[in-house]
């Protein structure tokens, strides 16, 4: 009976023993299940959080480009307007020495030529006046002009290559000016 005893003494513990163990593997089952879980749960999550970041960062980008092209077409329209008020500018200048040209001026001297035309003098002694002031005219245009032309090539000297050519082009006589005045010299001849 001592023996039967002992052997179902050692078969409960037996069976105790691998019951104990059998809890044991499944609460690590359990374990291992619930850290894997929690890792592809935390793996979401940063994959989640990167894929935030990279649409900020794109968001950002494409603000900042936005902004770049917003502050270039800025920069153009101030360029363009710059431009087209320099270009009125030249415009008014070019219309203003086309008025003061030296070809189509009212000068004293050509008032005086008209007034002598006009009064009922004799003929020799007007248009002896106007070779007088015809002299007088061209002396002071030529000398003028190579004034001009010698403070104008000092003054080319200092700019940039764009601005001396719009000087030059704006210098130089055009063609309504010097029919203007070819016109009034065959007028003073006659």
């Amino acid at each position: 009976l001592r023996t039967e005893e002992r052997q179902r003494l050692a078969r409960e513990r037996r069976e105790e023993r691998e019951k104990q163990h059998a809890a044991k593997e499944t609460q690590i089952l359990e374990k291992e299940r619930k850290a894997k879980l929690q890792y592809e749960k935390q793996l979401e999550e940063r994959q989640r959080k990167l894929k935030e970041m990279k649409q900020k960062e794109e968001q950002r980008r494409a603000a900042v480009e936005e902004k770049r092209k917003q502050k270039i077409e800025e920069e153009k329209e101030r360029y363009e307007a710059v431009m087209h008020r320099t270009l009125e500018r030249n415009q008014r200048l070019e219309t203003r020495q086309k008025r003061w040209s030296w070809g189509g001026s009212v000068t004293p001297d050509s008032e005086s030529k008209t007034a002598l035309l006009s009064t009922g003098s004799k003929r020799s002694t007007s248009t002896a006046n106007l070779k007088q002031a015809e002299g007088a005219v061209s002396k002071r245009l030529s000398s003028s002009a190579a004034l001009l032309n010698a403070s104008d090539r000092t003054r080319r000297s200092q700019l940039s290559p764009l601005d001396s050519s719009v000087i030059s082009r704006l210098l130089a006589p055009t063609q309504a000016s010097l029919a203007r005045s070819k016109s009034a010299a065959t007028l003073s001849a006659d």
